[in-house]
């Protein structure tokens, strides 16, 4: 069996939200779940109720990531590059202006965002589902999807995990809905839009060896 990745914060300069979790929680309803994962015009641009409230650029949240993600996986502009949940392409866009010769491509589920992505990346992203992703074996050196992986039950994550395996050559790195402790599992579940799988640490852990994900990985948590 292949051992797992790196455990590591590759998204430890991201801006961090401030706003009142349990005051959310409270507010969510299976109606705004529902909604929210339809992942259209009313989660990313729609009622902060069930999503974004509105879903724009801003360089603050990407380009300090960046360089953590070149650093770690030597990115250089020979390198190749998957987003996948890439949504409107910002991420994409960053990476770019930082790399601009990089060959890069994103793949979301949802047309509304690959419909509205950013000009400049509207030729790299196609709508597609993370459990079969529309590329061939070895297509990138590195894959990365923040906050994705876990809207999928179980069974089909574990299939996009090996679709990560299968797709990138070099490394990935995955962040997903997680837990260390009741607390913390509370506010999860309290928080929670779209997420179906949502893990202790190393419940994730454990799954990722069992799948047979090999790649580097962090955590979301509220």
């Amino acid at each position: 069996m292949n051992s797992i990745g790196q455990e590591i914060d590759l998204m430890v300069n991201y801006p961090r939200s401030k706003r009142n979790v349990d005051a959310r929680g409270a507010e969510k309803t299976p109606e705004d779940r529902a909604l929210a994962r339809q992942f259209g015009k009313a989660f990313f641009d729609g009622d902060r109720s069930h999503g974004y409230g509105g879903f724009s650029y801003h360089p603050r949240f990407w380009q300090p990531v960046i360089p953590a993600f070149v650093k770690h996986f030597g990115l250089d502009k020979q390198s190749s590059l998957l987003d996948i949940g890439c949504a409107k392409g910002f991420m994409l866009h960053d990476i770019k202006q930082a790399m601009p010769d990089m060959a890069l491509a994103g793949i979301d589920i949802s047309d509304y965002a690959i419909e509205h992505a950013m000009e400049d990346v509207k030729e790299l992203v196609q709508v597609g589902n993370a459990i079969q992703l529309p590329f061939e074996d070895n297509s990138f050196d590195v894959c990365i999807s923040i906050t994705t992986l876990h809207n999928l039950e179980r069974e089909p994550l574990a299939q996009a995990l090996l679709e990560i395996e299968r797709v990138s050559k070099k490394g990935s790195f995955i962040t997903v809905d997680a837990y260390r402790n009741d607390k913390e599992k509370q506010r999860m579940e309290a928080w929670n839009l779209t997420a179906k799988t949502m893990m202790h640490v190393d419940e994730w852990k454990q799954f990722f060896k069992q799948v047979g994900y090999t790649g580097d990985y962090y955590w979301f948590t509220p």
